[in-house]
């Protein structure tokens, strides 16, 4: 008789982890962690975990939006999930939520998440798929909860508000610097919400440009004057104001210059809404940004994946 596991379709779930069982480097990205990784204590008692088996659920956490302790439950509850985290057999333990949690830590004690986005990055270059010396900068919000019904009765201090439009939001803003040719993440920065996009610009470039575009929110006088003399291209979206209103040649200009700038969107649109980190996981700017490192890393394999498997 045919049972669930002769069955001929292939889940999407099972589709995406088999293509990024692929493309993701693997080998190169354990021998970061590894120095770093528990060798077991020499009196005995419970030896650590595989390290392959931590990394890969701490990734299922990044692709599937999950906190440590849905983590362990998705484990328990998906096949597919056990299958690429390399529990197989009775005998493949599934780490309880404290573990998955202080794998994270060590990444994060030892900023390995910033480490691990360079060695992705080298290695897609390698493969020649970062093509060009143009950078665009670019800033999304990513929302913190408001409320302060928690244990402190507070709003996390490193969190801030910003206004938008005619609409308030308060978190943090990860601002990246993106490969103006591959539409690849080359630099990630984290801030509250509050800072001016532009007072980060200097953090974004790889020293390298041969040109720089971004929104009307980078645009100043002194910045294209120093661009230009460097012998950079500036092309920056310019602001009109209401007294002086942008001329039909200017608008056109922007309108142009946006067409090449929406490429800095797709890796938003992979992290945001496709992953579904649009808020916070944590307290705190610098394990939010640990973790954009991660996902920013990940999201370029993901864009760039057909490419890796040709």
């Amino acid at each position: 008789m045919s049972g669930y596991f002769d069955k001929g379709k292939k889940t999407k779930r099972e589709q995406f982890l088999a293509e990024m069982e692929r493309v993701v480097p693997w080998s190169r990205l354990l021998a970061l962690i590894e120095p770093h990784y528990p060798k077991g204590s020499a009196a005995g008692g419970r030896p650590p975990l595989p390290l392959e088996r931590m990394f890969r659920i701490y990734c299922l956490q990044q692709w599937y939006s999950l906190s440590d302790p849905g983590a362990e439950e998705a484990l328990y509850d998906s096949l597919t999930m056990r299958r690429f985290a390399g529990v197989c057999t009775d005998d493949d333990i599934i780490p309880d939520e404290t573990s998955i949690l202080n794998f994270r830590r060590l990444l994060e004690k030892h900023e390995l998440t910033q480490r691990l986005f360079a060695e992705i990055n080298a290695h897609l270059s390698e493969r020649g798929l970062f093509v060009g010396k143009g950078t665009i900068v670019d800033a999304t919000i990513v929302n913190a909860p408001s409320s302060t019904k928690n244990e402190k009765k507070e709003r996390d201090p490193e969190m801030h508000q910003t206004r938008k439009g005619n609409q308030w939001y308060f978190g943090m803003k990860v601002h990246t610097g993106t490969d103006a040719e591959s539409g690849l993440v080359h630099t990630v920065v984290g801030t509250s919400a509050n800072v001016a996009d532009i007072n980060v610009l200097g953090e974004l470039l790889h020293g390298d440009e041969d040109s720089l575009n971004g929104d009307s929110a980078y645009h100043s006088k002194d910045l294209k004057a120093h661009a230009e003399a460097s012998g950079i291209a500036f092309n920056v979206n310019q602001r009109g104001t209401s007294a002086r209103p942008l001329t039909k040649a200017q608008r056109a200009r922007n309108r142009r210059l946006s067409r090449v700038r929406a490429v800095v969107e797709h890796p938003f649109l992979v992290v945001k809404r496709l992953w579904g980190h649009a808020k916070v996981r944590y307290r705190g700017i610098a394990k939010n940004v640990a973790q954009m490192h991660t996902l920013f890393a990940l999201a370029n394999l993901y864009r760039v994946r057909y490419r890796l498997l040709s």
